[in-house]
C-alpha cells in the first residue's frame, strides 16, 4: 500500500489525478451510453443486395456440421436441406429461425453494480481474448502464465472504461492444457466482480465454467439470467466443428449467453474483396444464432464478427486498413437491421510492440466499431501483434483511450450554460476567458482529461525524465497492480469453487497439447 502521508503531501498535477482515479471507483459505469448517432454506410438496396447474396450462399452452397450430428438433426427438423454434413437453407429460412432472440438482455455480475445490458444504445469494453503471448517493457515478449492472467483480471478490474472481464485474457501456458479453464475461471470470480466469459476449447470445459457459475449464483438464478458466456469462432469457411457448436449448445441449453464470431481474413477465409466477406460472414452468423435458439429459444446471443484484411503478398493479417473499416461498418448496419446486440473488435494492430503503427491500427480499428453501433467491443485492450499478444503497456493507453471514447458517445450539450452568454457579457473583447465566473463553474466538468498523455511543458518533461507514453504505462500498471485490494468473495462460496477445481483436478492426469 502507498504511504497515505505521502500522498496527502503531494499537489499539482498527481494530486488532481489521484483524485479522478478514487472519483473513477465509485462512478464506473456499468456500460457506455452511445448518445450520438451510428454510421450508416450502405444505401438500402445495398444491404438488401448483401442480405440477397447470404440467403444466396446459405441456399446454394450450404453451411457444413463437422462431427454434430445433433445440430445437423435440429436443422433438419427446423425445415433445412440436409445432405450429410452440410445443411443448406431456403431463403430466409435463418434469419427465421432468429427471431426469438432477445434484442436487449442482462448480464449479471456478482457485484450488482457491475452488472451490465447488452443491445440497444450501450456498448461495452472488454479487454483483449486469446493471446498466447504477453508483452511489457522490461520483460519483453514471453509466454503467458496464471500469473499474467491473474495480474490482467485485476488490472480489468481497476479499470472503470472496462465493463466486462472477456475470458481468455492471455493463455496461461505454465498450466496444462486440459485444466487451465479451471484456473482461468476461478481467477475471473476470485480476482474481479464483472461479467466475464467461460471456456469454450472443449464441451467439459464448457460444461466446467457453467457449474463453476452456479456455484457462485445459484441454478435458480441462472434459469432466467445470463452470468457467462461463451465466444464462439466459426470454423470460416463455413464450417462449424464439433467443438465450437458443442460449446455453443451447453451455453445455450443453461440458457447462459453466446457470442457467435466468424473469424474471416479476406482472401483465405472468404473471398479477398469486402462484400462477398460480409456477406459470407453473415450468414454464419445468422446459422450460429439459429442453433442457439433451436437450443433453447430465447437464450442470449450476441450478433458477432471479426472481419479483416490480409496482406496479400505475405499473409500476414492486417489491421486498420481502410477495407476493414468500411466492412466493419457495414456489417453494422447488418446487425442493427436484425435488432440484435453487435460483437466487433477492437484496439486491433499487427505491430509487435506499442509504437505510432500499434496506435494508428488500434485508432483505426476502433472507431469502426464505435461509428457502427457496436453493443460490445471484447479486444478493447492490450492486443498486439495480430492478437498472438497481451501488451501491458498498450493495455494501459488504451484503456485510456475507451475513456475519452465515453465522453465522445455522450455527444454534445445545447443549453444556456454550454452557451455562456454571462462569459460574453463578462469578458471584454481581446481579453482571455480564463478569469470568467463562467470558467470557473465549469473548468472541472467543461474537457475530459486523459490520465497517460504528458501535456506539461518540454522543460517540466525533461525533468521528470523524458518518459514516452510507454514508459508512463509501465509504471501506471505497476503501480495499480502495488495498489490492488481484491473485492469481497464469501468464504462459502471460494471454498466451494476451490473444492470443485481441486476435484477436477484430481480427476485427470495433466495434458500439454
Amino acid at each position: 500500500m502507498p504511504d497515505t502521508n505521502k500522498t496527502k503531501r503531494r499537489g499539482g498535477r498527481a494530486a488532481r489525478i489521484a483524485h479522478r482515479q478514487a472519483a473513477d471507483k465509485i462512478q464506473a459505469p456499468r456500460f457506455m451510453s452511445r448518445n450520438i448517432p451510428c454510421y450508416d454506410l450502405l444505401r438500402e438496396e445495398e444491404l438488401v443486395r448483401i442480405e440477397d447474396h447470404a440467403d444466396w450462399i446459405l441456399q446454394e452452397v450450404g453451411i457444413e456440421f463437422w462431427g454434430d450430428d445433433e445440430a445437423v438433426a435440429l436443422f433438419k427438423g427446423a425445415g433445412a436441406c440436409v445432405d450429410g454434413r452440410r445443411v443448406r437453407f431456403d431463403k430466409g429460412l435463418a434469419k427465421s429461425l432468429c427471431v426469438t432472440a432477445p434484442k436487449e438482455f442482462d448480464m449479471l455480475a456478482r457485484n450488482p453494480e457491475r452488472s451490465t445490458t447488452f443491445g440497444g444504445n450501450r456498448l461495452i469494453f472488454a479487454p483483449a481474448y486469446g493471446p498466447p503471448f504477453v508483452y511489457d517493457l522490461k520483460g519483453g515478449r514471453r509466454q503467458g502464465s496464471i500469473q499474467d492472467f491473474q495480474n490482467f483480471v485485476k488490472l480489468t478490474y481497476m479499470t472503470p472504461w472496462l465493463h466486462h472481464q472477456s475470458g481468455t485474457i492471455c493463455e496461461p501456458t505454465d498450466v496444462a492444457v486440459n485444466k487451465r479453464h479451471l484456473d482461468m475461471v476461478y481467477a475471473h470470480i476470485k480476482y474481479s466482480d464483472k461479467p466475464f466469459m467461460g471456456s469454450v476449447t472443449a464441451l467439459n470445459r464448457a460444461e466446467d465454467s457453467i457449474a463453476m457459475a452456479k456455484i457462485v449464483f445459484g441454478e435458480k438464478i441462472m434459469e432466467s439470467n445470463c452470468v457467462i458466456q461463451g465466444n464462439i469462432n466459426v470454423n470460416s469457411p463455413l464450417v462449424y466443428d464439433d467443438v465450437m457448436s458443442g460449446a455453443l449448445k451447453a451455453y445455450a441449453r443453461a440458457n447462459q449467453g453466446n457470442v457467435i464470431s466468424p473469424f474471416i481474413l479476406g482472401g483465405a477465409m472468404s473471398p479477398v474483396t469486402m462484400p462477398g466477406a460480409i456477406a459470407q460472414a453473415h450468414a454464419e452468423t445468422l446459422v450460429g444464432i439459429a442453433l442457439t435458439q433451436l437450443v433453447r429459444p430465447g437464450s442470449p446471443v450476441v450478433y458477432g464478427n471479426f472481419l479483416t484484411t490480409m496482406d496479400l503478398k505475405s499473409g500476414a493479417p492486417t489491421f486498420g486498413t481502410p477495407e476493414s473499416t468500411l466492412a466493419g461498418m457495414a456489417v453494422g448496419q447488418l446487425a442493427r437491421r436484425l435488432g440484435l446486440p453487435f460483437r466487433c473488435g477492437g484496439h486491433y494492430t499487427a505491430s509487435k510492440v506499442t509504437d505510432a503503427q500499434a496506435m494508428q491500427e488500434s485508432a483505426d480499428s476502433m472507431l469502426s466499431g464505435f461509428l457502427a453501433g457496436a453493443n460490445f467491443i471484447h479486444q478493447s485492450a492490450g492486443w498486439l501483434e495480430g492478437g498472438l499478444v497481451i501488451g501491458y503497456e498498450k493495455f494501459i493507453l488504451d484503456s485510456d483511450r475507451l475513456g475519452v471514447l465515453h465522453r465522445t458517445a455522450k455527444g454534445m450539450t445545447i443549453n444556456d450554460n454550454t452557451l455562456a452568454k454571462s462569459a460574453f457579457i463578462e469578458n471584454e473583447p481581446g481579453q482571455n476567458f480564463l478569469g470568467t465566473e463562467h470558467t470557473g463553474k465549469n473548468f472541472e466538468t467543461a474537457n475530459f482529461r486523459s490520465e497517460m498523455p504528458d501535456n506539461n511543458s518540454f522543460e517540466q518533461w525533461s525533468e521528470d525524465g523524458s518518459k514516452d507514453a510507454e514508459q508512463r504505462a509501465y509504471e501506471r500498471w505497476n503501480k495499480m497492480l502495488d495498489e490492488y485490494q481484491p473485492p469481497v468473495l464469501d468464504l462459502a462460496i471460494d471454498e466451494a469453487l476451490l473444492d470443485f477445481v481441486r476435484a477436477k483436478k484430481d480427476s485427470m492426469e495433466d495434458e500439454w497439447y
